[in-house]
């Protein structure tokens, strides 16, 4: 489709979003003819960006007919909304194309969308620290990507991970504690650097949810996990997967070809003049014919034929260019 078969109005709704949206909004064009229209939808918080706990990426994709068929739209990288709020925010989508086909859509859509995360902005799911959910009166804080914890869960999470840190750091040389690249804080759920006052997060209470939380016992449930759990550590030993408790180092690796599995073939006559095969590290390849070979493997017959690299002195060598052969 060419640019002149492009229904005017699109051209003016592109220029009104890129108006109003940019530089947020990117609007993606092949030979001129415009093809998708993708934006990051965040809720109305006025100038409180750091408010803003939820987020989506909206892509329309526009048909040739557009607008008098409905564009596609889908929703990408959702931040702090789960599957329930991501369904309703689809089905409002579809139903808002049903009624307005024939008109200009994108700007609705995108004005819907916004509205929706503004009534939803509290984020959904579970702190991953210590899981709790997040309801009102908690502080919880918003990493650069748009995940969430409880402060004081946050906190704890990096103290312990600067202990930790410091730990391993001390088993090492002096010469490898030097190249050692120093502590940094990541995000718990997608390892990305961050940066936060760990004493500043102290301050914060616990969730609200762990001060009225009953007090743990164990159940009949989970008595049988432990049980189930118990049984493959121990199959899982037994097997040498694991290192079992108190090692303080791992178990040395034992790297094994598979002819060292098998064992020789016995024969029943002349096994007892038959000499013992040598091992290929206790021979060498020399220039004197009595010198023996070791075979490959105690199963594979020694290789008898001639080999490839030796000049005719019979000492070992490259063959020099345009010798004879």
């Amino acid at each position: 489709m060419s640019a002149a078969a492009v229904d005017e109005r699109v051209y003016e709704e592109l220029q009104a979003l890129e108006a109003i949206f940019a530089p947020d909004i990117v609007i993606k064009r092949e030979d001129g003819v415009p093809k998708s229209v993708e934006i990051n939808v965040l809720p109305s918080t006025g100038d409180k960006s750091d408010e803003q706990y939820v987020r989506l990426t909206l892509e329309v994709y526009l048909t040739p007919e557009y607008p008098d068929s409905s564009p596609k739209v889908i929703m990408r990288n959702p931040r702090g909304l789960d599957d329930r709020i991501l369904s309703c925010i689809q089905s409002d989508i579809e139903d808002k194309l049903l009624e307005n086909i024939g008109h200009l859509i994108v700007y609705e859509l995108i004005e819907m969308v916004r509205e929706c995360l503004t009534q939803c902005n509290l984020p959904r799911g579970q702190c991953v620290i210590c899981l709790h959910g997040f309801v009102k009166g908690d502080v919880f804080i918003k990493t650069p990507c748009f995940h969430y914890f409880h402060s004081q869960c946050l906190s704890k999470h990096f103290i312990a991970g600067k202990k930790y840190y410091e730990e391993e750091i001390d088993k090492l040389p002096t010469w490898q504690k030097i190249e050692a690249k120093p502590y940094q804080q990541t995000c718990p759920v997608c390892r990305s650097t961050v940066q936060f006052n760990v004493d500043e997060l102290k301050k914060a209470p616990p969730p609200v949810e762990s001060i009225d939380a009953q007090p743990f016992h164990l159940t009949d449930e989970i008595r049988a996990m432990q049980e189930r759990m118990a049984a493959l550590m121990a199959h899982q030993l037994a097997r040498g997967g694991v290192i079992g408790v108190g090692d303080t180092e791992p178990p040395p690796l034992i790297i094994t070809d598979p002819a060292d599995q098998e064992e020789p073939k016995s024969s029943t006559s002349g096994t007892q003049n038959a000499p013992k095969p040598e091992t290929s590290s206790s021979v060498r390849a020399t220039g004197n014919s009595n010198a023996s070979v070791a075979p490959a493997s105690p199963t594979r017959p020694p290789y008898r034929g001639p080999y490839r690299g030796f000049n005719r002195r019979g000492k070992p060598g490259r063959r020099g260019r345009g010798g004879s052969r």
